[in-house]
């Protein structure tokens, strides 16, 4: 089993930043990406960015490229975003998702970005 735990959502005006960490704990080993998703009411879960745990390889979404970045630290098993330039169309709930064998979501948090 994996536990991955989210911080730093919040309250922030358009063209504002903020920054998600996602710290796992458990059975990390075999990790091969993590990354952070998003949802709206009455949406699909979209994917934001990931990154390749062994390789630091990302994807992020056309909608979010030059205004965030996903990093890792290895070492303390977290995954952050950086989120700059946060327009009121970033606001949505954001989920870290951990990918070993088996998929792992934390439980979200808030990000809402007022205009």
């Amino acid at each position: 089993q994996v536990q991955p735990k989210e911080s730093g959502g919040g309250l922030v005006q358009a063209g504002g930043s903020l920054r998600l960490s996602c710290a796992a704990s458990g059975r990390t080993f075999g990790t091969v990406a993590m990354g952070w998703f998003r949802q709206t009411p009455g949406k699909e879960r979209e994917v934001v960015a990931t990154i390749g745990w062994s390789d630091g390889s990302t994807y992020y979404a056309d909608s979010v490229k030059g205004r965030f970045t996903i990093s890792r630290d290895n070492a303390k098993n977290t995954v952050y975003l950086q989120m700059n330039s946060l327009k009121p169309e970033d606001t949505a709930v954001y989920y870290c998702n951990i990918r070993t064998r088996t998929i792992y979501w934390g439980q979200g948090t808030q990000v809402t970005v007022s205009s």
